[in-house]
């Protein structure tokens, strides 16, 4: 498959996964997270969460698994798409968490760390392990892999 095709699937099985768990957390937490208000504030169109969770869907689809593609070989993490995946998920979490808390604290704010974390690294996880694999790019073979080479 080609590699604009393998990271929207990668995308969209990562999605798919995030989703659920930020749901199952909103559940969970009885709306008070308000993940998707957060990020319909983040666009400038506060209070509309149907926008909120159009535009991160979109983002999960499209945006960043694009942005994986492009960038894959320059992201640290190894031979591996997926832990080079969850990498980009690190840096997509932290941006993520710092826009879009908005006025949490104390034990709320700790849940939604703990678990918008563990929802981008399957993000990411997923996103990189379904793009390996429909690239064929998989791991290397670990005497195969060079760190210097920024091109494996």
């Amino acid at each position: 498959m080609n590699r604009p095709l393998s990271a929207i699937a990668g995308g969209v099985t990562g999605i798919a996964v995030m989703s659920l768990l930020l749901l199952f957390l909103e559940v969970e937490t009885r709306s008070n997270l308000a993940i998707f208000e957060s990020v319909a504030r983040f666009a400038g169109m506060p209070g509309n969460v149907t926008f909120g969770f159009i535009l991160f869907v979109l983002a999960g689809v499209f945006a960043w698994p694009l942005a994986f593609m492009a960038l894959e070989r320059y992201i640290p993490g190894g031979p591996d798409p997926a832990t080079r995946g969850m990498v980009l998920a690190v840096a997509l979490w932290v941006v993520f968490v710092l826009t879009g808390r908005g006025g949490l604290s104390g034990g709320l704010l700790a849940i939604y760390v703990i678990f918008t974390l563990l929802a981008h690294l399957c993000y990411g996880f997923l996103l990189g392990a379904v793009y390996g694999r429909l690239t064929s790019e998989g791991p290397l073979e670990p005497e195969r892999y060079d760190p210097s080479d920024v091109s494996q």
